[in-house]
């Protein structure tokens, strides 16, 4: 199995340099598990070659459009393409309605003829309290953690923890640094793909990488970042991580082992 970063970059990249981080999790059979789906999905697909005719299944971590506003584009392709079905969508309960009610609806409620919800478009899988979901054999589990707090609740956003072929993978997705609270998933993870922001402005709603750099070099050594600003970058390596993931790199899964082919050499991570 593969996961192939269409982009790695911040929700206000710009330019075909990057895209927003969203990945594709792909399979032999060509099914594929689209993790978040951003406003500039329909360029970063085209970019690798597939489209909205190329996804079979959604995840989608929290509400913010750079992880949900795509979903217009894929929603209405697929009502109105007879070639395609509708595609599965995973989202945590918590969330599910207020993506439709507050996030889609004022564009997609009305086609011609009839009102429409959600189910219109997607088959909609809300995750309840046992916080996980079954696809192609794989049981991946939610790990909610905190987003942006607004003083009146908490806006979360559901990273995924999985395996494959014996490597236990954390997908962070965008949450704040709070390194206790996730202990668990750190010691645990073969591998960790981390929300790392490296603005000169830190914001309160991201990791930012001057955070990370205070974590053991145990969790370090298992940490590949991404969403990341724009402009130069720390040196990762250097500072104990696997390093910042690029567009398009693919990270592939087999024999117990996950491999990835850079721009400056191929990268190897052995189960544990």
């Amino acid at each position: 199995m593969k996961l192939i970063f269409l982009g790695s970059g911040s929700a206000f990249t710009v330019g075909g340099n990057n895209y927003q981080s969203n990945m594709l999790l792909e399979d032999d059979q060509d099914n594929r598990l689209l993790i978040d789906c951003g406003t500039d999905i329909r360029f970063s697909l085209h970019e690798h070659q597939l489209s909205y005719l190329d996804l079979t299944d959604i995840f989608i971590s929290h509400l913010h459009s750079d992880h949900a506003g795509g979903l217009e584009y894929v929603g209405f392709n697929t009502l109105f393409d007879p070639r395609c079905k509708r595609p599965n969508l995973f989202i945590a309960e918590e969330i599910g309605a207020d993506l439709w009610e507050r996030s889609l609806s004022a564009g997609m409620r009305s086609v011609e003829g009839r009102i429409t919800t959600l189910e219109t478009f997607f088959r909609v899988n809300l995750i309840g309290q046992r916080r996980s979901f079954e696809w192609n054999g794989v049981t991946f589990r939610l790990v909610r953690a905190v987003h942006v707090n607004n003083s009146y609740g908490v806006m979360p956003s559901y990273g995924l923890y999985f395996e494959l072929d014996g490597m236990r993978v954390y997908i962070t997705t965008d949450i704040q640094y709070q390194p206790d609270e996730l202990q668990a998933q750190y010691d645990g993870a073969t591998v960790i793909f981390h929300d790392c922001e490296t603005s000169r402005f830190p914001s309160p709603v991201h990791s930012h990488y001057n955070q990370l750099r205070k974590l053991t070099p145990e969790i370090r050594q298992k940490m590949w970042l991404y969403g990341y600003q724009t402009g130069d970058l720390p040196t990762a390596i250097a500072d104990g991580f696997h390093g910042f993931v690029h567009k398009g790199q693919e990270f592939e899964f087999a024999n117990g082992e996950m491999t990835t082919v850079t721009t400056e050499q191929p990268a190897l991570i052995s189960q544990s």
